[in-house]
């Protein structure tokens, strides 16, 4: 079923056309590319069943699905007895997920917060359940055991920028570290330019309070998804590049972060590239600190892939060998490529020498029907089981691993 699309919405569609065909070095076919992949166009209406017999993983994993009937799903945290949290980005909702009957599905489904502002990140640190607006983080006491929230919501942090209400990546992203600092992710408020306001295209650090906010990190376009690696705490985040660059260029990149670091945005891209319009070569010999100073990325995914929530294998016990220094990162797929590329879950394996290798993990979201969903963000439960979103089919998926007999 194809979404229906208002006469005005198709003039102002033929209106941008022209410019657009000018402006994007994908012209039209760009263009109509990043519309149809905008309007939902291309979204294949699947049943649950259907959309999980398009998914392939390697031996001994399996894929259900968990929940479905949800509206865009991005970013969950898992409670202290497994319930799964997740934010539902549009309709402005924190809800609780239930699996009463331990059957891999969630009979129950509870709003615990309503009319936020396009709330993505959550983050526990022990009874307190941390939520980000875009403008803001707020937390609530939440009871693990009786799974119920207790009080009322009290602002941690306020004023977090952001662009247009309804463009650029509003979204913030929050994790809390083991010692216990809280991390958010503001992304930058266009394609490419320099922002007024530094604390975009950052990372920012505090207290858990929200005391002393600092820029952590710095020259990060678009820092989704980010988490530490168990076996040396070290922060790791996936950032997407900027468009209209043509199909192969900018990757998008995984870093390794570090306090004070600079990551080349809107300058640089990848292995310090200089960017067309902000890395002239006049520029940069007037600013040789940028170039000096800018970090190279850990790994490249292929452009435009947009690698969004990544997750540390924790329970490596009952998992293949291979999988001991594991990664898992959603791509959430292509638009601005003349042929679409993403769209799958990638487990990045670091060797012995630093270097990492990536593999695929979960394939079939995009396959010769079209595309069956687009994967936001991973998390684990004390059983070793992954939870996945799926924010345009609208669901949950739980992957299983048993080992062959």
């Amino acid at each position: 079923m194809i979404k229906k699309i208002t006469f005005g919405f198709l003039l102002l569609v033929m209106l941008l056309a022209g410019f657009v065909a000018v402006k994007s070095p994908g012209g039209l076919s760009g263009f109509w590319l990043m519309l149809s992949t905008v309007t939902g166009l291309n979204k294949v209406e699947a049943s649950s069943d259907v959309a999980q017999s398009y998914l392939y993983l390697p031996e001994g994993f399996t894929a259900d699905i968990f929940a479905d009937g949800l509206n865009v799903p991005r970013m969950m945290a898992v409670t202290q007895t497994d319930d799964i949290i997740v934010s539902l980005v549009d309709s402005g909702e924190v809800l609780l997920l239930r699996d009463l009957n331990q059957d891999g599905q969630a009979e129950s489904k509870t709003i615990l917060l309503q009319g936020l502002t396009n709330p993505q990140g959550l983050a526990f640190d022990d009874d307190w359940l941390y939520v980000a607006e875009r403008h803001r983080v707020i937390r609530i006491r939440y009871d693990h055991v009786n799974a119920v929230t207790m009080g009322e919501a009290e602002t941690v942090i306020d004023d977090l920028p952001f662009g247009h209400p309804h463009r650029s990546h509003n979204a913030k992203t929050i994790g809390i570290s083991n010692d216990r600092q809280l991390y958010m992710t503001v992304g930058s408020p266009c394609n490419v330019c320099v922002p007024d306001d530094p604390r975009y295209s950052t990372i920012l650090r505090s207290d858990l309070d929200g005391a002393n906010v600092e820029i952590y990190a710095s020259g990060l376009r678009n820092s989704v998804g980010f988490d530490w690696a168990p076996w040396s705490d070290e922060l790791y985040a996936t950032d997407n590049g900027r468009d209209m660059l043509g199909d192969d260029f900018p990757p998008d990149e995984l870093n390794l972060i570090v306090r004070g670091g600079f990551y080349g945005w809107p300058y640089l891209h990848g292995d310090n590239v200089p960017d067309p319009e902000f890395g002239e070569p006049a520029f940069l010999d007037k600013n040789p600190e940028i170039l000096a100073s800018a970090r190279l990325p850990s790994f490249k995914f292929r452009a435009h892939n947009a690698p969004l929530g990544i997750h540390f294998i924790k329970s490596t016990d009952n998992l293949p060998k291979a999988y001991s220094k594991t990664a898992l990162v959603a791509l959430h797929g292509s638009w601005n490529r003349s042929e679409l590329d993403g769209y799958k879950i990638l487990s990045l394996h670091w060797n012995s020498d630093g270097s990492i290798k990536s593999r695929d993990f979960m394939t079939g979201f995009l396959g010769d029907k079209g595309i069956v969903g687009r994967p936001v963000s991973i998390v684990e439960n004390t059983a070793g089981q992954f939870y996945i979103t799926d924010d345009l089919g609208g669901r949950i998926y739980r992957i299983t691993y048993t080992q062959p007999h």
